[in-house]
């Protein structure tokens, strides 16, 4: 299976550079795997599709303002991106560093308002240890000083718009460097509908993390290596999970994010077993789904994991049709663009 497969030419002006006045007022994307017909709606009304004994999962990670720019002791200006917290005490990150001019053990990098970022050493070829101290708690100081990490296809920078519509309504746990983008058409009210039609919600975590923006550098899908992301499934979602099939309702997952997770965290039978830990499941056609029944994402990047993960749910040459006939009625792409529900 070869990564050129999953390429497509999208018109530079359908990607979504600005998320939709209204969460709910994207598009829908209605796919029917059995029926293979394509439809439109808008997200507003996704409750009508929905089924009273469904269970949506969704992911509450919160995208931290992950990019800081500051300046070295010697004055040549810096970019540092956080990755991920170390785990021990002391606020350790792993991070990607950007300058004119190379970086050594021991740099200082002075930040605003009297935070001082230094480089411990290398991780690997493209990230470094930094250690942050300042006057405050580096997470208060962070919320305040850092810029969020907006996908680079967007060709802009963060503005006060984002600090909003880059996170979904019910974020709650900090640790992601990427929104789980199906997730920023709920709003308050829609949740509110699907409660009183009787359709339940269960939350994991899944920190998304720099890897969904890298290139699938081989040439075979086969040959490619997932990065890995921090995830944590509670109990409560875990029984959920199970009351649902045991019902005979749909497991319907918000987002590519909560597919990997649970199908990463699933065993033989499909039971998803609660916890904490590491994915690393590469979902490409010819997987066996043994949890999600639906599936609710939006619109992805040419040759990217998360087109071939969508399209082992769908079906390549669906999923081919859908593309090429989204494109044809001018749908929004990618981050910011409109969504597809996938039954």
């Amino acid at each position: 299976m070869f990564v050129k497969d999953f390429d497509y030419d999208l018109p530079p002006n359908l990607i979504a550079r600005y998320p939709a006045p209204e969460r709910d007022a994207s598009r829908l994307l209605l796919l029917n795997r059995s029926s293979q017909d394509i439809a439109e709606d808008h997200f507003k009304n996704i409750p009508t599709y929905l089924e009273p004994g469904d269970l949506l999962v969704m992911n509450d990670t919160r995208v931290l303002p992950a990019r800081i720019f500051g300046r070295k002791d010697s004055g040549g200006k810096v970019e540092i991106f956080l990755i991920r917290r170390d785990t021990g005490l002391s606020e350790r990150w792993s991070c990607l560093l950007r300058a004119s001019k190379k970086f050594r053990e021991g740099q200082v990098i002075l930040l605003e308002k009297g935070m001082v970022a230094t480089v411990c050493g290398r991780l690997d070829a493209e990230a470094w240890l930094i250690e942050f101290i300042g006057n405050e708690p580096f997470n208060v100081w962070l919320e305040r000083e850092g810029h969020i990490p907006l996908p680079p296809y967007l060709q802009r920078s963060d503005d006060i718009v984002d600090q909003e519509r880059y996170q979904t309504v019910f974020s709650k746990v900090p640790g992601a460097v990427a929104a789980p983008t199906a997730g920023l058409h709920f709003t308050r009210g829609v949740l509110a509908e699907l409660e009183l039609k009787g359709i339940e919600t269960a939350y994991l975590t899944l920190h998304t993390g720099l890897g969904t923006f890298q290139p699938v550098r081989v040439e075979r899908v086969e040959d490619h290596r997932i990065h890995t992301e921090r995830y944590s499934i509670p109990v409560a979602t875990s029984e959920a999970i199970c009351s649902t099939k045991a019902r005979g309702g749909r497991v319907i997952a918000v987002g590519t994010t909560t597919t990997r997770t649970l199908e990463y965290a699933a065993d033989n039978d499909g039971n998803v077993v609660p916890g904490d830990g590491e994915a690393d499941i590469f979902i490409y056609p010819g997987y066996a789904f043994k949890v999600v029944n639906a599936l609710i994402t939006n619109f992805h990047l040419p040759e990217s994991t998360l087109l071939m993960l969508v399209s082992a749910f769908a079906g390549s040459v669906y999923i081919q049709d859908a593309y090429r006939e989204a494109i044809r009625r001018g749908f929004r792409f990618y981050s910011y663009g409109d969504a597809m529900l996938i039954v």
